[in-house]
């Protein structure tokens, strides 16, 4: 009797840092970088275990953000303890205040190395195509 109270106040505590320690990743916003070049701004978040299907990426006021819904499937056999992998995730970033882009251009991908990579063309004024010609 003693042993089974002391495991399930075991799995009480355990349960408990489980939850805790996801709202905690949860309430974090994700790590970006803005890099920039002469012809394009590219926005690069941490997306670990992230799918294409798992991004919602959205560009308003000059800022990037992005929301990362993270499910996983369920294993045969096993129980869900501590849901860590089945997350939202958001982050955002805001481009540099000189950067003219085209948001309707940019792309959106998931690197296999666990990257957000967001790549926003700039805007190429006339005169610059009368400079090339």
């Amino acid at each position: 009797m003693i042993r089974e109270v002391g495991e399930s106040l075991g799995r009480a505590v355990l349960d408990g840092i489980g939850r805790a320690s996801s709202r905690v990743q949860e309430r974090k916003p994700l790590a970006a970088d803005v890099l920039e070049s002469d012809d394009a701004v590219l926005v690069v978040f941490d997306a670990p275990s992230a799918t294409a299907d798992d991004v919602d990426v959205s560009f308003e006021n000059h800022t990037v953000t992005v929301r990362l819904d993270r499910f996983r499937e369920f294993h045969d056999g096993y129980e869900m303890r501590f849901p860590g992998r089945g997350l939202g995730l958001k982050g955002s970033a805001e481009l540099p205040e000189d950067a003219s882009v085209e948001a309707g251009d940019a792309e959106a991908t998931v690197t296999q190395n666990g990257t957000l990579e967001i790549h926003i063309p700039k805007t190429v004024d006339d005169g610059e195509l009368d400079a090339d010609a």
